[in-house]
């Protein structure tokens, strides 16, 4: 058997994907969404740009801790006409920390000429120089050769020669970028057979653009040319347009002929079937409905009609589906049972240390309760606590830590300590404690700032005001991130909240609850919050309840 050759995938979904019109990542946004690529095993995770926004600058001041993948920082060549160790912009990009930088350099005349305002001579020495000082300080650098592919057109040596001053100087990767996302398939091809033959295709990458539907087959297009290193972002995500979707992308490079055979990447056959989830978790933060005809992931991938062809579907699902559908973490569709769906839940229990049997008849049932709850609105596969809470309690595995009896929320407009118009919320929660009641109350309004924090706020506050023997639990948690989203339309509308938390060894976690009413469908995510944290932290109780 031959060896396969490396492929290693780049996302740039925290930069890129932060670009999409109506798109605005938090920190703790891009902190999970940075955990759950690393989880799936990409190689290199692009940050942002240090500097750039608050946001950004946030990130870099804390940034994620990826176990596998590279996590680096974005910036630019250094500026005409001062040294790269003087340059205020690369030094800000250097300041980050990251073992790996990439840099965007201009690559077409045009850009040179009338962006830059500078000689061709004085670019490259920018990209040189850039490259040199970045490498000088013990960084792994890459080029991002912007508008190569419109660089290359205008003049090939000249685009190329960018490439060589970046490599030259010790550059691991020269990523070519079709910047405007014009360029087929054909072009792709040539231009990037053109860089490989010229300086091997071990250290050139491709960074494509969807403007004329067409990313991902430019990417294959760049891959069958000898690039070995594939940009994108997760769910396509990127301005304009977007970006080459890597949920497509990895599936076809690692299932695919001929590229299944040539190649291997950092994704393994588990993470592949994670592919949904984590397409899923985006979405959820990004507050987007999942897209059903998806490639690979979408719940209508895989889904048939019934009548004439269901049998024939039954007998060789092959002639009607490219891939088998578990492979990619999916199920197939048609009026019958499956067992696609057993198989993804043993494999997700296991992963939050469930311990369950194949063939134990409460599976059928978590299932089935799974599928009637995500129809209401829930989303499990973003809200992992959730799941777990309720997997441990249809298998008789979940504590009996706390029972809220009661909730009351006030809301009333009236004047603060400073004389302030304000609305302010006042929450009143019951509950018992091994047969103990307790009764705590809490406002909205900031005990300094005197400003409405809302009524979830108020909530949160009395929920873990006191929970008896539990009380030293809640020292250290905190609500890190609230997202609303209205779930159908009309009368049968209903809000999910998706609340993200955390505590003091920095972990988070993500619950869901859904109710025609906002504040409800938000006590649900707080309490599983708070439940998940007492499970996590494998608070002592008495006793449990017992399987139904």
């Amino acid at each position: 058997m031959s060896v396969k050759e490396r492929l290693y995938l780049f996302d740039t979904t925290l930069r890129d994907g932060q670009q999409t019109q109506g798109v605005d990542f938090s920190a703790a946004d891009k902190h999970r969404i940075a955990a759950a690529l690393d989880d799936l095993g990409i190689d290199y995770i692009e940050g942002g740009w240090p500097g750039a926004n608050p946001v950004d600058t946030e990130v870099f001041a804390n940034p994620p801790r990826p176990k596998r993948a590279k996590f680096l920082a974005f910036g630019m060549t250094k500026r005409a006409g001062r040294s790269a160790e003087n340059d205020e912009t690369l030094a800000g990009v250097l300041n980050a920390g990251t073992a790996t930088v990439c840099l965007v350099g201009k690559t077409h005349v045009f850009h040179v000429e009338t962006a830059l305002r500078i000689t061709n001579e004085e670019n490259l020495e920018n990209i040189r120089a850039s490259i040199a000082h970045c490498v000088a300080q013990g960084r792994e650098a890459l080029l991002d050769a912007e508008h190569f592919f419109d660089g290359y057109k205008a003049d090939s040596a000249y685009a190329l020669s960018c490439l060589g001053a970046a490599l030259d100087a010790g550059a691991r990767w020269a990523v070519l970028c079709d910047t405007n996302g014009g360029t087929l398939p054909a072009e792709i091809h040539a231009i990037t057979a053109a860089a490989c033959e010229r300086f091997g295709g071990e250290r050139i990458g491709i960074h494509t653009h969807d403007d004329t539907g067409n990313a991902v087959a430019n990417t294959l297009a760049a891959v069958d040319a000898g690039a070995r290193q594939i940009q994108g972002t997760l769910n396509g995500l990127g301005e304009r347009c977007g970006n080459a979707n890597l949920v497509s992308l990895i599936p076809t490079l690692l299932l695919k002929s001929p590229y299944a055979e040539r190649f291997e990447t950092g994704i393994s056959a588990e993470g592949l079937a994670d592919l949904p989830r984590v397409s899923h978790l985006l979405n959820d933060i990004l507050n987007r409905a999942p897209d059903p005809h998806a490639p690979y992931i979408g719940s209508a991938a895989f889904a048939h009609k019934a009548g004439l062809h269901a049998s024939a579907i039954v007998r060789d699902p092959t002639t009607y589906e490219h891939i088998p559908p578990e492979a990619v973490g999916n199920e197939r569709v048609i009026p019958m049972s499956n067992q696609a769906g057993r198989s993804n839940l043993l494999k997700r229990l296991s992963e939050a240390g469930i311990d369950a049997r194949a063939d134990d008849p409460r599976l059928a049932r978590l299932l089935n309760e799974v599928k009637t709850l995500e129809e209401k609105g829930f989303a499990y596969d973003s809200a992992e606590a959730s799941f777990v809470l309720l997997a441990r309690n249809f298998l008789g595995q979940m504590p009996d830590y706390f029972t809220v009896e009661r909730y009351r929320v006030t809301i009333e407009r009236r004047f603060n300590a400073k004389g302030e118009e304000v609305t302010a919320s006042e929450a009143v929660v019951k509950v018992r404690v091994d047969g103990d009641t307790y009764i705590s109350a809490s406002e909205s309004l900031d005990p300094v700032s005197q400003q409405d924090q809302g009524p979830v706020n108020a909530l949160s506050r009395a929920l873990q005001k006191d929970l008896g023997k539990y009380q030293r639990y809640m020292e250290d948690f905190e609500l890190v991130d609230f997202k609303v989203r209205i779930i159908g339309t009309g009368t049968e509308a209903v809000t999910r909240v998706l609340i993200v938390s955390t505590d003091g060894d920095g972990a988070q976690w993500a619950s869901v609850g859904v109710s025609a009413n906002i504040v409800d469908a938000s006590f649900q995510a707080l309490e599983d919050a708070i439940l998940y944290k007492l499970v996590r932290d494998r608070a002592p109780v008495a006793s449990r309840i017992a399987a139904e």
